[in-house]
This record gives structure tokens, C-alpha cells and sequence, in this order.
């Protein structure tokens, strides 16, 4: 797999994750999927994450993780995936909700949200249920436990 990222910190939180970290996750959840591809991921403030999700989703406040696929016109080729938004204090602040150590929960949003860029989605249930399938083995495979466990142990 070979994953060109461009990650740009636009956040002021602390212990963000590296480069290195972020690149490993989603050549995780492109693996099998993509030979090549280019992925832009973003990581902002909850001012920025709400600005993107009113003007694109038309919902009010910040949110973890946006998803901005490319489509390129024709006859353009291109691997460009698209670009990801990560909030970094929501991503924080759902990790302690959910009693999860925040590096296992970023490392959940990359998957999910890379997902997202491979087309995958979870608006109907069947979509959902393959897409949380693929996010357990790919996150256990990556050594972290069941992002949807709720009794604490992720």
C-alpha cells in the first residue's frame, strides 16, 4: 500500500497524534482496498469543525470527523481519496465520555472517517453493520478493542 498523506495541525490541543501514527491508520483501513492512494487529513479546532458542518452538513456544532471525498472530473486520473476533518477537542472529549484512551478513539476516527472516503457508509442498517464490522477487525488488528463497546474496556 503506498499512501501519500498530507496531515495539516490547524489545533492548538495537546497530544495530538503524530504523522507517523495517522498514516498507519489509514493505510489500515486501505489495506486490501487501495494499491495507491492520497489522503488529506486535517486535524482543527471546534470553531473550524462547526463552520464545516453547518456549511456542509447543515448541522449546528462541532463534530469529530468530517469526510470530503474527490471524485475527479473526466478524463483526469487521480488516488486523491479526499480530505478528512478531525476536531481534536471533540475527539477528547468523546474519548473520556466513552472510556476510551484517546489514541484508541483517533485512531477509530481515521478508520471511520477513511471509510467514508472509500465509500463506505452507515445510513442504512446493513451499510452500518458492514461498516462497524470492518472498523472492529480493522481496529483489532491494529490493537485496539471493539470501538462500540460500551462497558469501558476500548
Amino acid at each position: 500500500m503506498a499512501l501519500t498523506l498530507d496531515v495539516q495541525y490547524a489545533s492548538s490541543e495537546d497530544g495530538l497524534p503524530t504523522q507517523a501514527d495517522l498514516w498507519h491508520w489509514a493505510v489500515a483501513a486501505m489495506a486490501h482496498i487501495k494499491e495507491q492512494a492520497e489522503l488529506v487529513i486535517r486535524i482543527v479546532d471546534e470553531t473550524e469543525s462547526a463552520a464545516l458542518n453547518q456549511q456542509y452538513r447543515n448541522k449546528a456544532g462541532a463534530t469529530n470527523v468530517l469526510s470530503f471525498p474527490f471524485q475527479a472530473p473526466p478524463p483526469v486520473e487521480s488516488n486523491l481519496l479526499g480530505d478528512l476533518v478531525i476536531c481534536a477537542a471533540v475527539v477528547s472529549k468523546q474519548a473520556s465520555e466513552q472510556h476510551k484512551t484517546e489514541r484508541a478513539h483517533w485512531a477509530h476516527m481515521v478508520v471511520h472517517g477513511t471509510l467514508h472516503l472509500l465509500g463506505y457508509d452507515h445510513i442504512a442498517s446493513a451499510e452500518a453493520a458492514e461498516m462497524e464490522n470492518m472498523e472492529i477487525e480493522i481496529l483489532t488488528q491494529l490493537g485496539f478493542s471493539d470501538p462500540y463497546l460500551t462497558n469501558g474496556t476500548s
